[in-house]
């Protein structure tokens, strides 16, 4: 199982329109193939710092999963919504493997 984290760097004037963009992934995630944890807006510290996490089984299943996601209604809508609104500044992925549970237990 791999998690897929993705950091966003977002116009912290448009926090309103990155939180409508996360209730959309909220939907169109799972419905596409992928165990989504969340999507995380600012709150205190960072006003520019936001985080989208999910699982996924393989590299082979997210690029299934993507070519997914680019078919999805929700999904093509949400990437125009996006890019009309610019309030994504920046966006990195980093693919993880569990190391540790909680307690030390192993995965």
């Amino acid at each position: 199982m791999l998690t897929c984290i993705i950091r966003y760097h977002i116009d912290p004037t448009k926090k309103e329109q990155f939180q409508r963009y996360a209730r959309n992934w909220g939907q169109a995630i799972p419905r596409c193939g992928a165990d989504l944890v969340g999507y995380y807006a600012p709150h205190e510290g960072s006003s520019t710092l936001a985080y989208g996490i999910y699982n996924i089984p393989s590299l082979a299943a997210y690029e299934t999963y993507r070519s997914r996601l680019a078919d999805d209604p929700l999904g093509r809508e949400n990437y125009a919504f996006a890019q009309s609104e610019k309030f994504l500044l920046r966006e990195d992925r980093t693919f993880l493997t569990l190391a540790s549970a909680p307690h030390g237990e192993s995965q």
